[in-house]
C-alpha cells in the first residue's frame, strides 16, 4: 500500500502484555510519484562489444528531484538576483557542480558567506533556521529541496510536535540528515542501523522515526523490529523514495546477471556508494568510478557480461561515456 495512511498502533503495554505492532506509513503524503518516470525505461539496454555484452540497469541516472533542482538552478542563473550561490553542492555530483561554477555559480559552506544576491537551498535540504536566517538579512532564498526530502522534513517536525521521540534513520555526517534534525528538534536520535539504537532511553516511550530518502527497505525494517519490542506506541514514516528503491531493485536484479557491476556517481552521493554496496553483497567484482577515466581493463577481465548503474545524481551523458568506454576496452 502506498497512498492510504493506516492507523495500526499498537497498546502501551504492562509488563507481560504484548508489545506494540509498529505503524508503518508506507511513502504516505509524499508529493511526485516516480511510477511513470518518462525519462527511464524499465528495459533492459544491452550493448554488445565483441562477445561481451555491457548491460545498463532498467532504472539508473538523474531522478525527478535532481531534475528539479538542476532546472531551478537553470533558471536562476536566467533571471534571478546575481551572485548566485548554491548552500553546498545542489546535487553530489562533482563534474555537474564543476559546470555550474564555470557558469559563476558558486558553492558555499556557510549562508553567512551569502550576503547579498540569491542562495539556492540543495536537493538535500536544510534546517528551517537556516532559511531562516537567510530571509532576515535580505538574501532572495530559492528552495530546491527535493519534494520527498521535503515532506520527510514535514513528518521530522510533526513527531517533535506531536511529543515523540524522534528517531531519524540516516547516515549521521550527510547534508540530508542534519537538515531532519534541524526538523525534528533537540534530543532527536539518528541511527545509521538497528545496532546504534539507544534502546533503553527509548524503551516506554512514544517513539516516531523518519527515514533518509536513499536508506533501503530492508534497513528501516530492522529498525523498525527493533523498536517495536520496546516502545510504548511506534510510528515509522516510510520516506523513502520510489526513485531510491526503483534504482536500487534494479542494481540488485543486475548485479544476479552481470559478471562485473560498474557503478557510475559521485563518490560523495549517498545513494550511489548505497548501490555499489548493494551490488557488491551480490556480485563482487563491483566497482564505484565516477567517470569513464576511471575504468580499469583488469577489472573486466574474462568478462561476458557487464553491468553498469549509476545514482540519481549522476547525468546520462556520464553513463552514455562510461558504456563507451568499456566498448573500447573490451574491443582491444
Amino acid at each position: 500500500m502506498r497512498d492510504s495512511e493506516p492507523r495500526l498502533e499498537g497498546a502501551a503495554g504492562a509488563s507481560g502484555s504484548p508489545s506494540p505492532q509498529p505503524e508503518v506509513v508506507p511513502n504516505a503524503e509524499r508529493g511526485p510519484r516516480y511510477d511513470d518516470e518518462p525519462e527511464r525505461s524499465e528495459d533492459l539496454r544491452e550493448v554488445r562489444a565483441g562477445d561481451v555484452t555491457i548491460v545498463v540497469a532498467r532504472y539508473a541516472g538523474y531522478c525527478y528531484g535532481v531534475e528539479r533542482a538542476l532546472r531551478i538552478t537553470e533558471e536562476a542563473i536566467e533571471g534571478a538576483e546575481k551572485p548566485v550561490a548554491t548552500l553546498g553542492p545542489i546535487i553530489h555530483n562533482p563534474t555537474v557542480v564543476g559546470q555550474l561554477a564555470e557558469r559563476g555559480v558558486d558553492v558555499v559552506d556557510d549562508p553567512e558567506k551569502a550576503d547579498s544576491g540569491t542562495l539556492i537551498v540543495r536537493t538535500h535540504g536544510v534546517a528551517p533556521s537556516i532559511v531562516g536566517g537567510a530571509r532576515s538579512r535580505s538574501i532572495n532564498v530559492v528552495d530546491a529541496t527535493c519534494p520527498f526530502v521535503a515532506v520527510a522534513q514535514r513528518k521530522a517536525a510533526a513527531l517533535r510536535e506531536a511529543g515523540y521521540a524522534v528517531v531519524i534513520l540516516g547516515e549521521r555526517d550527510h547534508p540530508e540528515v542534519a537538515g531532519l534534525e534541524g526538523f525534528a528538534g533537540e534530543g532527536a536520535v539518528v541511527v545509521e542501523e538497528a545496532g546504534g539504537l539507544p534502546v533503553e532511553r527509548l524503551r516506554g516511550k512514544r517513539v516516531g522515526v523518519v527515514v533518509q530518502t536513499t536508506q533501503t527497505q530492508a534497513n528501516l525494517a530492522s529498525v523498525a523490529a527493533a523498536l517495536a519490542p520496546v516502545a510504548r506506541e511506534l510510528l515509522v514514516y516510510n520516506t523513502i523514495c520510489d526513485a531510491t528503491e526503483k534504482r536500487q531493485n534494479a542494481a540488485c536484479e543486475l548485479g544476479a546477471e552481470v559478471d562485473v557491476v560498474v557503478v557510475v556517481g559521485g563518490r560523495n552521493s549517498a545513494n550511489t556508494a548505497r548501490l555499489a554496496q548493494l551490488c557488491r553483497a551480490i556480485e563482487s567484482r563491483t566497482y564505484h568510478i565516477e567517470s569513464a577515466a576511471e575504468l580499469e581493463a583488469g577489472w573486466l577481465t574474462g568478462a561476458r557480461r557487464i553491468g553498469v548503474t549509476a545514482g540519481a545524481s549522476t547525468p546520462d551523458a556520464e553513463i552514455d561515456a562510461t558504456v563507451r568506454a568499456l566498448q573500447e576496452l573490451c574491443d582491444r
